[in-house]
């Protein structure tokens, strides 16, 4: 080995004994949910300032609109107030970002779309741990509570996992 491979391990091994060079992401999943995939995560869970819920599923039109944009921006916001409404102030600030990413011009009848909703928040005690019950808990209910009172019961989409149904049927069997 060379000097110069010796002195780069040397630099790592400091770098990693330091916390600098370590991995500090983590993601975490939330189960019990049938039509929806749930996780959310964080960036740096050693000082823990933020997170993010994570959101997946497939949406189907089960109703016709002239304006699929206007359906859109009303889910985004009426998923805006259901947070608002429901969110820990215990555990997290009243600053908080949705991001809801669903295609408003591909839309069409018969044809299921990905719907991807994120949703940022801000925690207000950072010697919080990431994967504590409480953090956990108060995630999941909030997924609850915004699975429920805006996808299950929207007038407009209906909820999938997968896009097809042999991919379910599969997933099933496993």
């Amino acid at each position: 080995m060379t000097q110069d491979i010796k002195t780069l391990i040397l630099l790592k091994n400091k770098l990693e004994e330091n916390g600098k060079l370590m991995k500090k992401g983590k993601t975490s999943h939330i189960m019990g949910f049938k039509t929806t995939k749930v996780h959310y995560g964080t960036v740096d869970s050693i000082k823990l300032k933020s997170l993010y819920l994570n959101i997946q599923t497939w949406v189907e039109p089960i109703i016709f609109s002239d304006n699929w944009q206007r359906v859109v921006l009303n889910l985004s916001r009426s998923i805006k107030h259901t947070i608002y409404d429901i969110l820990d102030r215990s555990i997290f600030d009243d600053n908080f970002i949705v991001d809801l990413d669903l295609r408003s011009s591909g839309l069409t009848m018969k044809k299921k779309s990905f719907m991807n909703l994120e949703i940022n928040l801000y925690v207000k005690d950072q010697e919080i741990d990431f994967k504590s019950k409480k953090m956990h808990d108060s995630l999941k209910q909030m997924s609850k509570k915004i699975i429920s009172q805006n996808l299950t019961k929207n007038d407009y989409f209906k909820c999938y996992l997968t896009k097809n149904s042999k991919t379910k049927q599969v997933m099933l069997q496993s």
